[in-house]
Formats: structure tokens, C-alpha cells, sequence
């Protein structure tokens, strides 16, 4: 036997064939969904699927902590003036990323803030086009715009709206009243 043929780190027995990777699947986890409105950088689309989306739904969003909570139906009355009622929108960005776009609803007494109602009309156009929204704070809203060139349609994953919603939120459900969250709010946390 030759020194060579037992050395480990011989490095032409290291170098991979080209075609290694032929033959092996892999399919993405999904374990992380962020809930937020689209970064005004991607262009993203709207699953047009009633299945996948919801409303109205109750938010705390906590915007230092970057984070936001689904409140329970039974707490809401608890929690009034905490959260804001919206619609839940399934999103995904180019590279193929999920998010769930929370877009507020109109207030009781039926006005709509143009930031709001802006985005809204993004998500409508997101639904069969691919669309970025931007802040305009002098027209006091987003501005819409789409792709110029016909991208195609997004690549959505095999998995149901209510998997998404738990990733989503996992852990960040206010369905108790002793719920951490709540404590914060009360200032007895």
C-alpha cells in the first residue's frame, strides 16, 4: 500500500463529482412566517384564494418588538382600543417567501385612512399581478406599483391557511386573560 492511498486528505479522492447533487430531493420546511406589510424593496403577489385569508381578525401589533399577536374573539371586549381589526392576506415575495399581510379595516364608523385603503388596493392588484408598495407621505398613502415584465405566477406551497396562521403566530395568541401580554398591558408585568 502507498502512503497516498491511505491519506484522507488526498485531494483529488475529495473533489466531488459534478453531478452529486442529482437524485437528491429536498423540499423546504416552512418554519417561519413573518406577519407584516411587504418590504418596499419586493415585489410581491396575493394568494387570490378565498381559502387563504381571513376576516376580521383582532391584532396587537407591537412595533418595537417587531412582533404581532392574534387576539381571541373572547378577549377583544377585553382588550378594546389594544388591537386593530383586520384582514389577513396570504403574501410571497419573488424568492418565494410567505408572509402574512395584515391590512387594517375600516374603523366602526365606516371611514378608511388612505394608508389603509391604499393598501388595500394593493393587495387587489397583487391578487393577479406582482406589486410593490411604497410609502408616499406627502399623498398621505402607498404607492402601488407592478412589474413590467410578465414574471409569472408565484410557486405556492402545498399547505393550509390555518398551518400558515399557526406558524405565523405560534406562541403569540392572547387567549387567556392572565396572557403575558395582557399583564404587560395592564402594567402588571
Amino acid at each position: 500500500m502507498t502512503d497516498e492511498a491511505l491519506d484522507p486528505f488526498d485531494l483529488a479522492s475529495l473533489r466531488l463529482d459534478q453531478n452529486y447533487s442529482d437524485g437528491v430531493a429536498v423540499r423546504k420546511l416552512i418554519t417561519m412566517i413573518r406577519v407584516g406589510k411587504p418590504q418596499k424593496q419586493h415585489f410581491v403577489r396575493v394568494n387570490p384564494d378565498p381559502g387563504y385569508r381571513i376576516s376580521p381578525v383582532a391584532i396587537i401589533d407591537l412595533k418595537d418588538d417587531r412582533e404581532s399577536y392574534l387576539v381571541s374573539p373572547t378577549l377583544a371586549a377585553e382588550l378594546a382600543g389594544e388591537f386593530i381589526s383586520v384582514a389577513l392576506f396570504t403574501g410571497i415575495t419573488r424568492a418565494g417567501t410567505l408572509f402574512l399581510w395584515p391590512v387594517p379595516l375600516p374603523a366602526p364608523d365606516g371611514k378608511h385612512n388612505p394608508w389603509h385603503r391604499s393598501a388595500l388596493i394593493a393587495v387587489e392588484r397583487a391578487e393577479h399581478r406582482w406589486v410593490r408598495i411604497v410609502a408616499n407621505m406627502e399623498a398621505g398613502g402607498y404607492d402601488v406599483s407592478e412589474a413590467a415584465a410578465n414574471i409569472g405566477d408565484p410557486e405556492w406551497p402545498d399547505m393550509p391557511f390555518k398551518a400558515m396562521v399557526r406558524i405565523a403566530f405560534q406562541g403569540r395568541i392572547v387567549d387567556r386573560p392572565d396572557h403575558p401580554l395582557i399583564l404587560k398591558l395592564r402594567g402588571a408585568m
